[in-house]
């Protein structure tokens, strides 16, 4: 499946018999019915290797750009009008901020990194604990309840799978937990985030600003309050969108097909 496409339902898998394995290009896997496609018969495959890395660029591109304001200030610096640079645009610091990630797998693991470099501190809430090691090769610490990490981080990070139990994660009662100063950056799921509360947080000052790369839908009405924004910024799904990473999520998926096609077990089989 290649960004979603073809649509696999009851009447495609009763339409291919000899169908055996599906490799999903990219972690994700809500757009699928698991049940469905396993009761089948059918194998299945994501690609988490693939796009770890550059979603994780990319989480960290849209905090650097949230909080120094560098979608306004491209708008100001190529306004046909600028005569002075306004002294009011001014952004908040990264360099010693918290950094709160809210999944902690392979792609929060890596902000996690990328955060130590701009010497964050770092909090994770997450299903499972990770190994004393890996939190301290990156400085990370870990928030059993994820009311306390909104509570303290500066920035927090959603980087948690699309399952009935982070639907609407991030609703009213998340966000004004969050410190009026705090930035929420989604890459995971739009549905992750009440966006209607969303809104009325960004709207009345409950948090400062946010930074999507997705939405639900994808793409937004045009006439949708997060795209009249100026403290919002919204880019259309780029995470894993680089040309290394499509090359890394079809050779991940060519490994998971012959794998399963010789019967032997897939590198990153979802079950």
């Amino acid at each position: 499946l290649w960004w979603h496409r073809p649509v696999v339902d009851q009447e495609l898998l009763q339409s291919l018999p000899n169908l055996r394995v599906i490799a999903n290009s990219g972690a994700g896997m809500d757009h699928l019915d698991l049940g469905l496609v396993a009761s089948f018969g059918v194998r299945m495959a994501n690609a988490p290797r693939a796009v770890a890395s550059s979603t994780a660029d990319a989480a960290m591109a849209l905090l650097l750009a949230s909080a120094r304001r560098l979608v306004e200030g491209c708008h100001l610096a190529v306004s046909p009008g600028l005569e002075f640079s306004e002294a009011d645009i001014l952004g908040v610091q990264v360099t010693g901020a918290t950094l709160g990630i809210i999944g902690m797998g392979s792609i929060g693991y890596k902000i996690a990194l990328r955060a130590k470099a701009f010497e964050m501190k770092v909090l994770y809430h997450n299903r499972t604990r990770r190994s004393r090691q890996e939190e301290q090769a990156v400085g990370a610490t870990f928030c059993e309840e994820m009311e306390s990490l909104l509570q303290q981080a500066d920035f927090v990070v959603l980087v948690v799978s699309l399952t009935p139990q982070t639907h609407k994660l991030i609703g009213k009662r998340e966000l004004e937990l969050m410190k009026p100063t705090a930035t929420l950056i989604n890459i995971s799921r739009g549905a992750v985030v009440d966006q209607e509360a969303l809104v009325t947080a960004l709207q009345s000052g409950g948090i400062r600003a946010a930074a999507l790369d997705v939405t639900s839908p994808e793409p937004l009405p045009r006439d949708h309050a997060l795209l009249r924004l100026k403290n919002v910024i919204v880019t259309p799904h780029l995470g894993s969108k680089t040309d290394q990473a499509t090359l890394m999520i079809t050779e991940e998926a060519v490994q998971n097909i012959l794998a399963a096609l010789h019967g032997l077990p897939m590198p990153s089989e979802v079950l």
